[in-house]
């Protein structure tokens, strides 16, 4: 547990307002209840592949709504301005 104290406080470098944010498990268990919602309802899936196309679509459709929201939870604007790093550059995101 002693070794481990860093890992496990790594987000108290991060500024108050968004710590509780980082903490968050909510999105992922929004994302695995949709994956879980859809595949339930195709039911039976014919082989491994189709599988993948759907949880993989699923995913592309989460990552661009997370990559375009500005309130919820963090953004990729959000996460530069706590960053010391001057290198980071943002891919370009749909507006």
């Amino acid at each position: 547990m002693d070794d481990a104290e860093e890992d496990v406080l790594a987000y108290m470098t991060f500024p108050k307002e968004r710590r509780a944010k980082l903490h968050s498990t909510n999105p992922i268990e929004r994302l695995n209840g949709e994956i879980k919602r859809r595949t339930e309802v195709v039911g039976i899936f014919p082989n491994d592949e189709a599988i993948v196309r759907l949880v993989g679509a699923l995913l592309l459709e989460q990552n661009d709504e997370w990559a375009v929201q500005r309130a919820r939870y963090l953004t990729l604007e959000t996460m530069v301005q706590m960053s010391d790093d001057p290198q980071i550059s943002l891919p370009a995101v749909a507006r």
